[in-house]
């Protein structure tokens, strides 16, 4: 609602009341069914969290303590002051930053930058939820990506890791078909990284495999299969795209605060 509040601000207040709630709304803005909805609205109220009154929602921000997104602003600070060493050694932003700053700037300015990071999360949380099972299995799926990714940027050049326009296609290829599709994980190594039970996350990889998103190597290992390339590259952009507004509004805001 371009309600502006700052971090403190905007956690003092006991309740926030919301005008106009509309279930239909927020189907259409989550691509979730009724049932489904009104089934969370009903378990959010049970945990006290929402009351309704009629077509109005209040928030109680009593129990608010146990959402602040403290953890998840250090680490959006720390996102953007990479982005900004990248841009800054390619010229194209001229601003230097630390991840001190950064902080302070998205709590003094929390509704607004708070809006804009939602806008470009919540949509990427829905679209691998609609790919995959469930967010638990997107979890698991995503910590075997960043473990290849990882083995195998250390086998390529640096200057290929840091561009600013890298071969986007070529590098994920390599994670896949080349030196990546040898370094893989174990269901226990899983487990211990995602804190998910051995059994839960052998049952997901089950799920992943018979879809065709991972195999199992030599090692006995899980590891992606060429269908990442043909479906998960062409949302994967829609996603950097997202990403690029929030980037330009968050810096933009940064350069002038």
């Amino acid at each position: 609602m371009n309600i502006q509040y700052s971090f403190d601000q905007f956690y003092s207040k006991s309740s926030l009341q919301i005008e106009k709630f509309s279930i239909t709304e927020l189907c259409e803005k989550l691509q979730l069914p009724k049932e489904t909805v009104r089934r969370k609205v009903l378990e959010l109220e049970k945990l006290g969290v929402l009351k309704r009154r009629k077509k109005q929602i209040i928030l109680d921000r009593s129990v608010f303590s146990q959402v602040k997104p403290e953890r998840q602003i250090k680490q959006t600070a720390k996102y953007i002051y990479l982005i900004s060493e990248i841009f800054n050694k390619d010229g194209i932003f001229q601003k230097k930053l630390d991840t001190k700053y950064i902080e302070n700037i998205i709590k003094k300015n929390f509704s607004l930058v708070w809006r804009w990071f939602y806008r470009m999360q919540i949509p990427m949380v829905i679209g691998y939820h609609e790919m995959f099972e469930d967010v638990a299995t997107f979890h698991i799926w995503g910590t075997i990506v960043m473990n290849q990714a990882f083995n195998y940027k250390n086998n390529v050049s640096n200057s290929n890791i840091h561009s600013l326009l890298p071969d986007y296609k070529k590098f994920n290829k390599g994670v896949i078909e080349e030196e990546g599709s040898s370094t893989g994980v174990s269901a226990m190594s899983l487990s211990d990284m995602t804190d998910i039970p051995r059994a839960t996350v052998i049952r997901k990889c089950k799920y992943l495999i018979d879809h065709g998103y991972l195999k199992i190597n030599e090692k006995k290992q899980y590891v992606m299969t060429g269908y990442n390339i043909d479906k998960i590259l062409p949302y994967q952009r829609k996603i950097f795209k997202t990403k690029a507004k929030f980037l330009r509004k968050t810096l933009n805001l940064l350069t002038i605060s």
